[in-house]
């Protein structure tokens, strides 16, 4: 069995902002030379998550509206800042696992990976990407 790492650095704006990592991941696992098995993106981070989801605007915009209704920017929050960002990333995992099948990550037909930034400032982000396979 054969193991890729990869790091990927990226910037955010700010406050539930959206990158698209779908053909990054793609990348490495064509550099990894792996054609089938698993490529697992994980974002280190206690203010970022990793969703699958269409990458459509108007549909971006409702998952924004959504975290804003579930978890509002102010409230009673004990911990100063930026206690929302923190919480919202509880609702939704770090991480993904994403099968490779002849070379390829296998999606849905809609579904592309995307980092949210939960945050209140641009950041700079990195996210792992490990290819096990063969």
């Amino acid at each position: 069995m054969k193991v890729h790492n990869e790091s990927l650095r990226f910037s955010t704006r700010g406050e539930i902002d959206f990158t698209d990592l779908t053909e990054k991941v793609q990348d490495a696992v064509e550099k990894a030379g792996i054609k089938n098995g698993l490529a697992h993106v994980f974002a280190p981070h206690a203010t970022g998550i990793l969703i699958l989801t269409e990458y459509e605007p108007s549909l971006l915009e409702d998952i924004r509206t959504m975290l804003e209704k579930l978890i509002p920017r102010r409230a009673g929050y004990q911990h100063p800042s930026n206690a929302h960002s923190h919480l919202r990333s509880v609702l939704l995992p770090p991480d993904k696992t994403l099968p490779v099948i002849n070379g390829q990550v296998t999606l849905g037909t809609w579904q592309s990976l995307v980092f949210v930034e939960t945050d209140v400032h641009p950041r700079q982000r990195t996210v792992i990407i490990q290819v096990i396979g063969e």
